[in-house]
């Protein structure tokens, strides 16, 4: 039973009915494929509708829980109660000199290849991240030894109170994994990147490099949500998952890759009590063999199977 559909009811006079989705599987908004139903989800247009939603919320106590590609989540079998805000429509990118501006719903890959057709070089690093602007910008996210922190110049978020602020590099608070908009729980709406002018071929084959590498060590194959686990201070995950001996490890429909020690995968079918149950094993298979803490960099959200 769906105890926000007289909630829900207060969203159409926001939305379009082809907007508003009730009791939608999460396994059909994230990359892992897996995870309950949300009583409500909302794909806002523009960002009066995301601050109105929140507004809603925020005035009847209704839970909500903010999304862009979902290549970085992983939710529960129980799913999510209240509202989910898919921030997926807000995608627009403009290129402004050195200066790529993009709402924080565009794909990483679509600014890349916009970096690219500018000649614009300093984000080749993030050509194969599949998440979005604004959850790159929450958790600096990284790859090739690239991170958002090294090409941002600023971002607009809304506050804790709903209202929108710029917030400079510096004042973003960017770490590994980490920034001022996770901890406060804000929401990113745009990120201005600041990149340099280069070569068009270079940055081609730079792209091409790295496009590469990703297919050939990554499970791209499989639904994931990309390497599982932090990186634990003077270790690196994938290779003490693979010295403990458990590439290939599984549990129902979930395991750990054999192509790369890092990723959990869902091998077909998974539950997300399945992804949860490899994860927790391999954590304290490390733990008891290296005493070594693995943390998931994948976020887990909802609830629990009743």
């Amino acid at each position: 039973m769906n105890k926000y559909l007289e909630f829900s009811k207060l969203l159409f006079s926001i939305y379009d009915e082809k907007d508003i989705e009730l009791n939608s599987l999460m396994s059909e908004h994230i990359y892992f494929k897996v995870g309950g139903p949300v009583d409500i989800l909302v794909n806002p247009n523009n960002v009066e509708q995301v601050k109105k939603t929140i507004d809603l919320c925020k005035k009847h106590n209704v839970p909500y829980f903010i999304i862009g590609n979902g290549s970085n989540i992983l939710v529960k079998d129980g799913g999510i109660r209240g509202v989910v805000i898919k921030l997926c429509k807000l995608n627009k990118i403009a290129v402004n000199g050195t200066e790529i501006e993009a709402e924080c719903g565009a794909l990483l890959a679509d600014v890349s290849k916009q970096a690219l057709a500018n000649s614009l070089t300093g984000f080749e690093f993030a050509c194969g991240i599949p998440g979005s602007v604004g959850g790159a910008v929450f958790m600096n996210a990284g790859a090739y030894d690239g991170e958002i922190v090294f090409v941002i110049k600023e971002a607009v978020v809304l506050d804790d109170k709903n209202e929108i602020k710029v917030l400079t590099k510096d004042e973003l608070e960017l770490g590994y994994r980490s920034s001022i908009v996770m901890q406060k729980g804000f929401v990113v709406i745009s990120a201005t990147f600041e990149l340099k002018v280069g070569n068009h071929e270079s940055i081609k084959r730079r792209v091409d490099e790295l496009t590469a590498r990703r297919e050939e060590k990554q499970p791209l194959e499989y639904p994931s949500a990309g390497s599982t686990f932090k990186r634990p201070p003077g270790y690196f995950a994938g290779k003490l998952i693979q010295d403990a001996g458990l590439k290939g490890f599984t549990i129902g429909g979930a395991g750990v890759s054999e192509k790369h020690s890092g990723f959990v995968i869902n091998k077909g079918n998974a539950t997300a009590e399945d992804v949860l149950a490899v994860i927790h094993y391999v954590q304290s298979t490390v733990k008891d063999k290296f005493n070594v803490e693995l943390h998931p960099e994948v976020r887990i959200i909802g609830e629990e199977a009743k």
